[in-house]
């Protein structure tokens, strides 16, 4: 049955989608760790390099062009994933991080609605609007925890993330995890050419040399965890279930995010960031729920048998 309101979803796949959202949300706090010991640039670099190899030998490149590959390397290699780290390198915290790139979905509505023709819905609108408060709240709180610098570099790394988005919608993939793998092989040169320019050689040399085991951990985190298992566990319960009875789940990152980095780095959780949280992820469900709860209204109004006449 493909009513997402009717579908059930095995234990076992609601527990390996939640597992899916503990790498995700963790993530951010083991990117600042490791920027501890690794420049921004190479850290992004080393990160796609683990995820193209040894990966590209037992996957197949998909049935999509190489100008789509390319694209998607680049605008999440360098876009993305490249500002994020810089974001992160003092700029950001990491819950503020975890939350402000969420943003990327607000991105990919508008660039759907230009690009595509796909109208602006109300509930959108509202939505949008509560994301928006709440990345206001954060920029008139703005500390160190947050500077203008870090979250500028944040949006616009959400922003790379949505076109990202409508590059992979465009190209027709349907296998993610090659996708995203044989992307990497375009990710890869801009990274470490930008690291060798900004970075330098000897910060590079040095930080390969003298990294220890939790930076390198860290690096596996993100090629093996995020890419690897991350999205092959997501594209495998995408194909067995509605999005609408998976996708909801993502919406607990920002919410992992915020907590592990409160707990493992002491992040301090003021009023303010609680409250741009629940603006933003309060968007982000206005967004994703909306459509569904409007479907099972109408389904259950068509049910519903007419009343007996008095």
């Amino acid at each position: 049955m493909n009513d997402a309101g009717h579908h059930r979803v095995p234990l076992s796949h609601l527990l390996l989608a939640l597992g899916v959202v503990l790498v995700w949300g963790t993530n951010f706090t083991v990117i600042r760790v490791a920027l501890d010991e690794l420049p921004p640039l190479l850290f992004a670099a080393l990160r796609f390099f683990f995820a193209l190899v040894p990966a590209a030998f037992f996957i197949r490149r998909p049935a999509v062009s190489w100008r789509s590959l390319a694209a998607y390397g680049v605008l999440i290699g360098v876009g993305q994933f490249g500002l994020l780290y810089i974001a992160m390198d003092g700029f950001i915290s990491p819950g503020l991080a975890s939350l402000v790139v969420q943003s990327h979905v607000f991105f990919t509505i508008v660039l759907a609605m230009l690009f595509s023709g796909e109208a602006l819905r109300p509930f959108q609108i509202v939505a949008l609007s509560l994301s928006v408060l709440g990345i206001v709240l954060i920029i008139e709180h703005g500390d160190a925890s947050a500077t203008l610098f870090g979250l500028a570099l944040t949006l616009v790394a959400a922003l790379c993330w949505g076109i990202g988005n409508h590059v992979a919608k465009a190209s027709g993939a349907t296998d993610m995890l090659g996708f995203v793998v044989w992307a990497s092989l375009f990710a890869v040169p801009p990274l470490f050419l930008l690291a060798l320019v900004a970075e330098g050689w000897p910060a590079i040399a040095g930080a390969i040399t003298h990294a220890g085991p939790t930076a390198w951990a860290a690096v596996l985190w993100q090629s093996v965890g995020n890419t690897m298992f991350g999205y092959a566990a997501w594209g495998w319960l995408l194909a067995r279930h509605p999005a609408a009875a998976i996708t909801p789940t993502a919406m607990l990152v920002p919410v992992v995010g915020m907590a592990t980095s409160a707990l493992v780095l002491g992040e301090a959780l003021p009023a303010w960031k609680i409250a741009a949280a629940a603006l933003v992820i309060g968007g982000l469900a206005l967004n994703m729920l909306w459509p569904r709860a409007a479907r099972l209204i109408v389904t259950s109004r068509a049910s519903t048998p007419p009343s007996p006449p008095s």
